[in-house]
């Protein structure tokens, strides 16, 4: 049975990317393909939690952390490119007469995406892994991430001159020269990050499948007898909750090139609580689904928050209640109930 979900998984995901890759650009114009481009940046975190959360047991409550350093280090480098040479505007107007010693390396394209792939990776690890040997876990790492997501949205409304403060980074236009603001632009963004995240996704079902992905769902269910197996869990747990945080980065990144700003509200507590809800809906234990997830809580999102802007967050808490109490395993349950009735019909 194991071996039919992951097959069905392989076949979902390989007629998602075809969706992804042929039909949306076919058929949608330019306006609907960037806002499809925005919530694929958000699909990266939700993969990210598929991970943590319904494979290694780990939820967290503070991936809009990760998502925010990888937004903000691609942030970084647009800006110096845009304002260049003169110092970015917000520095100009909180009377800051020189660049910041750590914005230096955003000059660099190549040193900004090593960045947005290092520093969170081993942020997460050093974090997460200084915890679990302590064996905090459950609910407890779940209060530590949210208070972590709380601290950082603090520290980056209140250093208005280091990071724009409350009103985050913007105006900026160009990538190496091209107007990423563009059509023919967003277009190349969306095909770069379908191919991204395509990778991503294959490269999931593969860690799932391997035996690595086995001993997650061991340390899920019984973490103490895995330990006394002679595995180091706490790790293995911080491994995969470092590659959670990476996903977020890589999504945060492509967020700021899609949506042209980045701000101290992707990042926040209500922020970080949407992502899981993504993953949720999608199904906790299913990679395709938190890609689907993503998709449709985003537009949802969007459309809600245009009709209902005082009431749509509402919306947001009432879904993530109905997942939790009818349907747990989200929208890949209900086709495995589905598949698994019909196979037993058959036989």
């Amino acid at each position: 049975m194991q071996d039919n979900k992951h097959k069905r998984s392989f076949i979902s995901t390989i007629l998602l990317i075809g969706l992804l890759v042929v039909v949306l650009p076919l058929v949608l114009d330019p306006f609907r393909l960037n806002l499809i481009g925005k919530y694929l940046a958000f699909a990266f975190v939700a993969l990210g939690i598929v991970l943590t959360w319904g494979y290694g047991g780990i939820l967290s409550l503070g991936q809009g952390v990760f998502f925010g350093l990888g937004g903000y280090m691609m942030a970084m480098f647009l800006k110096l490119e845009a304002s260049a040479p003169e110092l970015p505007d917000f520095m100009v107007w909180s009377s800051v007469e020189q660049l910041p010693t750590w914005w230096i390396p955003f000059k660099s394209l190549g040193l900004t995406v090593l960045c947005i792939v290092v520093i969170p990776v081993v942020l997460a690890y050093v974090f997460s892994y200084a915890i679990f040997r302590r064996r905090v876990s459950g609910v407890y790492f779940a209060i530590v991430t949210l208070s972590l997501a709380l601290t950082l949205t603090v520290v980056v409304v209140g250093q208005q001159g280091d990071t724009g403060g409350a009103n985050g980074i913007t105006d900026f236009r160009t990538l190496l020269g091209m107007d990423i603001l563009s059509d023919h632009s967003l277009r190349i963004l969306y095909f770069v990050e379908v191919a991204v995240l395509s990778l991503a996704m294959l490269l999931s079902l593969a860690v799932v499948r391997s035996r690595f992905g086995k001993i997650l769902i061991a340390i899920r269910d019984r973490e103490d007898r895995v330990r006394f197996s002679g595995y180091d869990t706490a790790h293995m747990k911080a491994f995969v909750f470092a590659c959670g945080a990476l996903l977020a980065s890589l999504g945060g990144a492509f967020f700021t090139l899609q949506v042209g700003l980045i701000a101290p509200s992707v990042i926040g507590v209500v922020a970080s609580v949407e992502m899981v809800i993504y993953a949720a809906v999608g199904g906790r234990m299913s990679v395709p689904g938190a890609v689907v997830g993503a998709l449709l809580i985003g537009f949802l999102k969007s459309y809600l928050s245009e009709a209902f802007p005082e009431g749509w967050l509402y919306f947001l808490g009432a879904v993530f209640i109905l997942v939790v109490w009818v349907m747990p395993n989200g929208l890949a349950g209900l086709m495995d109930q589905w598949s698994n009735r019909r196979r037993s019909r058959a036989t």
